[in-house]
C-alpha cells in the first residue's frame, strides 16, 4: 500500500478560511473509500467558538458515515490541534492524526496539555507531525502579518 497525503486538500481549506477572514486552518478526514469531509475554520462566520476546522470535519464525517465513531479514518490538519480538538479526535476514535505546523501557543498534542498523554484520554491516535509544516506556517504568518498591518 502506498501512502498518500491529503495535506494539499487541508491547505486548500485553510486558504479558503483565510479568504473568509478566519484563522487559516484546514482539515480533511479520509476513510477507506476516500475523502469523507473537508472543512476550514468558521468560528467568526458561525459565531461559534467550537467551529474549528477539525470539529467541523469530524461532524461532517460522522454524518457521512452515519455513526459517532470514525474508526479506521485519518485526519489531516494544517495546524497542531488545540486541546478541544484533540479531545474531539479522541472521542471520534480517529486512527491517525497528520498535522502540519506546531502550535506552541495553543496546541494540545505536542505542546501545552498534551491531551493524548492523560490517563483520562480513552483513545490515542497514531500521530505524525510536520506534514507540509512550512506551507502551513507560511500561510499563518502571512495571515497574522496582514492583521498587524505589517
Amino acid at each position: 500500500m502506498t501512502f498518500r497525503s491529503y495535506m494539499e486538500l487541508a491547505l486548500e481549506q485553510a486558504a479558503a478560511a483565510a479568504g473568509r477572514d478566519e484563522v487559516p486552518v484546514g482539515a480533511v478526514i479520509v476513510g477507506p473509500a476516500g475523502v469523507l469531509a473537508q472543512a476550514g475554520n468558521r468560528t467568526r462566520e458561525l459565531n461559534d467558538p467550537t467551529a474549528h476546522a477539525e470539529v467541523l470535519a469530524i461532524r461532517a464525517a460522522c454524518a457521512a458515515v452515519g455513526q459517532d465513531r470514525l474508526t479506521g479514518c485519518d485526519l489531516y490538519v494544517t495546524l497542531e490541534p488545540c486541546p478541544m480538538c484533540a479531545a474531539a479526535i479522541s472521542n471520534a476514535r480517529l486512527a491517525r492524526l497528520y498535522y502540519g505546523a506546531a502550535d506552541p501557543k495553543s496546541g494540545g498534542v505536542a505542546q501545552g496539555p498534551r491531551v493524548f498523554s492523560h490517563p483520562q484520554c480513552h483513545h490515542v491516535p497514531e500521530i505524525y507531525d510536520g506534514i507540509a509544516a512550512q506551507s502551513s506556517e507560511d500561510m499563518l504568518r502571512r495571515f497574522f502579518a496582514g492583521k498587524r498591518g505589517a
